[in-house]
């Protein structure tokens, strides 16, 4: 058994943890992950702590050094062949969190509050290779959307360093609910259409903002107290932990504690289409057009993709066909044609989370809001029995965004054989049937 998400509900959020099998096509998935729990006091160590400029955060985390949101992680450069973390006691107990050396395989361990974890070490896999990344890094990112760690110190051997890694130099991120935070796929984070588009580009730092259940319209969904319109202005997601770890003080997101986007890909509104929670046509497209607004206010040279919705198939006699309505196509490509109209481009309206006021420099702004039909990249067998992508599924999606950006902005690939999603590599070792 392994310590994943609860099984929960299509779009709840989870309330306890459990422990999960991995399936594939419906045979259990044997997982041994290494007891990496170690007394620091048997070791010599140099020690850094977390706010040390050699640790480069990856995604959301607090002032706290609290990861939030899907897979976050943190990466640095070290000497020697000996990296171990101390983690707070803020850390969700039993979180599964995914380690590699450079661009080898995810190596995955189960992190303990207020333990510390040697992860590297001269007999994990790779410790002993040499180039052509050098220094040896070391990345670490946290499996699951519904938990977090907390960074309390970084460890390397006596005489030993840590190395900052300089960035890269583009960045994008993903604006979501449970599509894209990875939700029912195996490694969850780790596994999401989200977390593949941005590793899989190379050389691209990528954030995903993206929580099971929310819902793009300022209420509640599923649990979820707030919607993206209110929620992507701030540090934390919208899970429980956040509740009891801000409390009603939640730290509003820092925009400038990194650099600005270059795209940012929004794939929101399955929640909001769903009955049970209520939301009108005009709500969720009032809501939808704050979170664009916004995100051109606190990012002005950021360009939006903005993805239609699937709902899922259903079986008609012998095939398989696409839900009849797929989630406000009309109205979600009408918002798209209006930002880009020439009435909203010379007049355009920014959102600061709290109020709109438009942004009237005298000059026409250049179209920024671009239209990703996900239509026909997903078969009825690349969604899972509880709604969600399987991991085949995620990778598609990652695989068809990807050569939509580079097409329509020029971007190279640049992963060369760094694994991505872990565990993928499914294959027939019988030539003769």
């Amino acid at each position: 058994m392994v310590s994943l998400s609860g099984l929960a509900i299509f779009g709840l959020t989870l309330v306890s943890r459990v422990s999960a099998t991995i399936l594939q096509n419906g045979q259990v998935r044997e997982v041994n992950f290494p007891d990496t729990r170690v007394d620091p006091s048997a070791h010599s160590f140099k020690t850094y702590p977390p706010n040390a400029t050699e640790i480069s955060y990856k995604g959301r985390w607090d002032s706290q050094y609290v990861s939030w949101w899907s897979a976050p992680g943190i990466k640095f450069g070290y000497t020697g062949q000996t990296v171990a973390i101390s983690f707070g006691n803020l850390t969700d107990d039993g979180v599964l969190v995914g380690y590699r050396i450079g661009g080898l395989d995810w190596i995955f361990t189960n992190i303990t509050a207020g333990g510390t974890h040697l992860l590297v070490s001269p007999e994990t896999p790779g410790s002993g290779e040499t180039g052509p990344i050098n220094p040896w890094t070391f990345e670490m990112r946290v499996s699951n959307w519904a938990y977090g760690v907390q960074i309390d110190a970084v460890h390397v051997a006596d005489g030993e360093k840590l190395v900052k890694i300089p960035e890269f130099g583009r960045r994008i991120e993903v604006i979501g609910d449970s599509l894209a935070s990875g939700m029912y796929a195996t490694y969850e984070g780790l596994s999401s259409w989200g977390y593949g588009l941005g590793a899989g580009l190379g050389n691209t730092e990528f954030a995903v903002t993206a929580y099971p259940g929310i819902c793009v319209a300022d209420q509640d969904c599923w649990g979820n107290p707030r919607g993206q319109v209110h929620q992507w202005f701030y540090t934390a997601d919208t899970s429980y932990r956040a509740s009891v770890i801000h409390g009603e003080n939640p730290e509003p997101w820092d925009f400038k504690k990194q650099p600005a986007a270059d795209i940012v890909v929004i794939n929101i509104g399955t929640n909001d289409r769903n009955e049970a929670n209520n939301v009108s046509t005009e709500a969720y497209i009032d809501a939808y057009t704050k979170v664009i607004q916004g995100i051109h206010g606190k990012w002005p040279k950021a360009q939006v993709v903005v993805m239609s919705l699937w709902l899922g198939f259903y079986q008609s006699g012998n095939t398989y066909f696409p839900e009849a309505s797929q989630g406000w196509v009309k109205e979600i490509y009408q918002m798209v044609e209006w930002f880009n109209s020439d009435a909203y481009l010379r007049n355009p309206i920014i959102y600061d989370g709290v109020t709109k006021k438009t942004s009237n420099t005298g000059k026409k702004a250049k179209p920024f809001v671009h239209y990703f039909n996900t239509t026909g990249i997903m078969q009825h067998n690349d969604i899972g029995p509880q709604w969600h992508p399987t991991d085949v599924g995620a990778i598609k999606v990652a695989s068809h965004l990807q050569q939509f950006i580079r097409m329509k902005f020029d971007w190279d690939f640049y992963a060369t054989g760094p694994e991505v999603f872990h565990e993928t590599l499914y294959w027939n070792d019988e030539t003769n049937y």
